[in-house]
This record gives structure tokens, C-alpha cells and sequence, in this order.
């Protein structure tokens, strides 16, 4: 049965980086093609990656592949710095400039376009939450909400309209357009001090934290793993099957 389409895809080369929209990429075992792949480690806290958590300037810069997907090794990284200059992964122009917002020493890891660990990833493969959802939130906060502040991997269209109707699918498969694609939709997503964060200026609004967790239990979007891997695309149709 069909139950929408894919209206946005958005990756996160660097964690905890603002990420890109690209119009089509691979479902990998670990998710999206090189979500998550490059990271900062806490050099204080031995083992330990530096998020928007402990170091909400993070979210002002952004990050992107310039150049095709490849099998054995990522494009090149493009950085956005929040001063507007841009530079590559492993220019310690990036470390040096991060560093000096957070008071944070950093060391930087990369990972393989074959495997990314549940670490880096976090929590499940893929984070998706509908168009009518982010509607009805901003309904419910009295302005528009920023989509960036999620963090989502999909943003889905979903035929009707209907709000938070992505949570009713757990346990349940959706196919992705026609070239096999499929993924399994797990469980809610508990909201953290992360959507606080406004991804133009690293400023906080607690509010809204407060208001997900009175209205909706602290819940917006759902986790999904990835089934079968292979293409997905902007405007592909989603199928929903048991």
C-alpha cells in the first residue's frame, strides 16, 4: 500500500555537522551513504565523540561530499565554517577553529564507505519523521520549526496529511521506490537538549524541549533499519508492508 513519498533526504557527513540534501543516494547497511561518517573525538573523555551536546557550536558549521559516491573511499569533505570560509576534512583549520569555540581538544576519525559502527550512528540506522508532523509542531509552538534542529535522515510526504502518522508503522516494512530498497520502522525518538539548539547561531530555546515533552512525551520521529540496501531518490513512492 502506498503511503507517500520521499519529499527530502538529508545526510551528515560530519557528526554533528548540519548536514546536506542531495536529491538521491544508497541505502547502506548502516544507513544513508557516509551519514556519520567523520567524527571529532573528546580527547577529554577517552573514546568518547564530541556532539552538539557538549558543544552546541557544533551545529553552526556544515558539512558535504563534493564529488561522486565511491565504494572504497569518500569524496572529499567540504566544510563550512561558521565565518562563511570553507575548507576540506583534515585542514586543521577545522579542528583549530572548532576548538577554539568549544574550549574542546579534539582528535578526528574517519570511518569506511563499507561500515560505520552504531556509535557514531548512535541510536538506529536512519531517523525519518513526516512533512505534516513538522507542520503540526510548529502549529503547536506558534511559529514554523526548523527541520535542521531534528537532525532527520527522510522527511517523508505522507498521503493525507496525516500528523504523526509515522507512528503507527513500527514493526513494520516500507518499500522505497522500485529499485528494492526497504527499511523497518522501530520505535519513536526520544528528544534530548539537541533540538534546543538553533542551527544558524548555536542559540538555545528550551521551550521547545519543554513543549515536545509535555505534548508529545518527548517524542518526534521515528527510528528505522535498514532491510534491504540499494538506491532511494527525492519523490519516491513508499509502500507500507507488514
Amino acid at each position: 500500500m502506498k503511503v507517500g513519498t520521499i519529499k527530502e533526504i538529508i545526510r551528515h557527513p560530519v557528526k554533528s555537522f548540519g548536514g546536506e540534501s542531495v536529491a538521491e543516494t544508497r541505502l547502506m547497511s548502516y544507513g544513508l551513504y557516509g551519514d556519520r561518517s567523520h567524527a571529532f573525538l573528546d580527547t577529554s573523555r577517552p573514546g568518547k565523540f564530541l556532539t552538539i551536546t557538549q558543544a552546541p557550536e557544533m551545529a553552526t558549521f556544515s558539512a558535504r561530499f563534493a564529488g561522486k559516491e565511491q565504494d572504497n573511499m569518500f569524496p572529499a569533505v567540504i566544510i563550512r565554517m561558521p565565518d562563511g570560509s570553507s575548507a576540506k576534512w583534515g585542514d586543521p583549520r577545522v579542528a583549530g577553529y572548532l576548538e577554539s569555540l568549544t574550549g574542546k581538544k579534539t582528535e578526528q576519525i574517519q570511518y569506511s564507505p563499507k561500515s560505520i559502527p552504531l556509535g557514531p550512528i548512535e541510536e538506529e540506522h536512519l531517523q525519518l519523521v513526516s512533512a505534516a508532523s513538522l507542520r503540526k509542531l510548529g502549529e503547536m509552538r506558534g511559529r514554523e520549526v526548523d527541520h535542521r534542529r531534528f537532525r532527520a535522515n527522510i522527511i517523508l510526504d505522507i498521503e493525507g496529511s496525516v500528523p504523526f502518522a509515522e507512528e503507527s508503522w513500527f514493526g513494520k516494512k516500507l518499500i522505497i521506490g522500485s529499485g528494492g530498497s526497504a527499511i523497518m520502522i522501530k520505535r519513536h525518538c526520544e528528544r534530548c537538549q539537541i533540538i534546543t539548539v538553533d542551527p544558524e547561531d548555536a542559540g538555545k530555546d528550551a521551550a521547545l524541549l519543554k513543549m515536545v515533552a509535555k505534548e508529545r512525551s518527548n517524542h518526534f520521529g521515528v527510528y528505522a533499519s535498514v532491510v534491504r540496501t540499494g538506491p532511494i531518490r527525492t519523490g519516491d513512492a513508499i509502500y507500507l508492508a507488514d
